[in-house]
């Protein structure tokens, strides 16, 4: 059984803020950042398991190309990877862990 995916609704905010930056900086910048962020979330997917726990029960996936981490946790019994947070690396590290 596949696991699926759910995010909190600031997920989408942090996303998008991201988006607009990248996309005033260069045109087309924010549409690579958008795919990074896809294929990080789809090898995710594959494999949680192999993120370990970084605090709490959460687990972060760093982004390839981007300076970006992506913060989730593992419902086991559901099968659902749930994102809490998309956020760039040298933001404040506290700020994931107060959602």
């Amino acid at each position: 059984m596949a696991w699926s995916l759910y995010y909190y609704d600031k997920v989408v905010q942090d996303v998008r803020e991201a988006k607009k930056w990248y996309r005033e900086q260069q045109k087309g910048l924010d549409s690579r950042f958008a795919e990074d962020v896809k294929t990080s979330i789809n090898r995710l997917q594959k494999n949680p398991l192999n993120y370990e726990i970084k605090y709490k029960n959460v687990r972060i996936v760093y982004c390839d190309v981007f300076p970006y981490a992506i913060h989730f946790y593992m419902n086991e019994i559901e099968k659902q990877l749930v994102i809490i947070a998309i956020i760039h690396q040298h933001r404040d590290p506290e700020y994931p862990k107060k959602r």
